[in-house]
């Protein structure tokens, strides 16, 4: 993807995972991945989500953030037998996510999936706005005021939900390009967001 491309002719799809939690001695695993759809000038939309078979229990602390127990996950699909689902969501897009690491991490389940480029909406929210409080993605959508269109996107819905959660970062996407006029600026701006005066708010 040529990262020239005006903004406005870009599509996107954002991704989260929530996992099972750190244990010693054992990797952590997803348990729920959720994804959504946005194309400039309509609203997020195209959602999926699916509880995610795992071999190991939810921690309890998991379980305090998101809410998902191991009796959610019985008759769960492993995210390997999600490879077409996710591949026709996420194939020739811009990928999405609030701070990307987990989730470029546990995509690596499909070797070579070339997913991508990827959006970070926790960096170029740093790079926007370097002295907010909080660059966390529901203390974002707190302070724009914007909690509410996450809500009625994903109806019945909280934080920590993977699909509440990618469904936010795409709406935080859609604010911060629509309130910087950047429509018509290329996906290179997204992909090196200028993180100096967030790093000097830092020392």
């Amino acid at each position: 993807m040529d990262p020239e491309t005006p903004i406005r002719e870009l599509r996107f799809a954002a991704i989260d995972f929530e996992s099972a939690g750190a244990a010693r001695g054992r990797t952590d695993v997803p348990v729920q991945v959720g994804t959504a759809g946005w194309t400039p000038g309509s609203e997020p939309g195209d959602a999926f989500v699916s509880y995610l078979h795992s071999d190991h229990a939810v921690t309890w602390s998991a379980r305090k953030v998101h809410g998902i127990g191991d009796e959610d996950l019985i008759g769960a699909p492993r995210l390997q037998e999600l490879w077409p689902e996710l591949k026709r969501r996420l194939g020739d897009a811009v990928v999405v996510a609030h701070g990307k690491g987990t989730e470029k991490r546990f995509l690596r389940a499909f070797p070579g999936h070339r997913f991508g480029p990827w959006v970070d909406t926790l960096l170029i929210a740093r790079a926007a706005w370097p002295d907010a409080a909080s660059h966390a993605l529901s203390e974002l959508c707190e302070q724009h005021d914007l909690t509410e269109r996450v809500r009625r996107l994903v109806p019945d819905r909280r934080w920590h939900d993977a699909l509440f959660d990618a469904a936010a970062s795409l709406v935080l996407l859609q604010h911060l390009v629509d309130t910087l006029d950047l429509l018509d600026q290329p996906l290179a701006v997204f992909l090196r967001p200028d993180l100096s005066p967030w790093a000097r708010q830092r020392r």
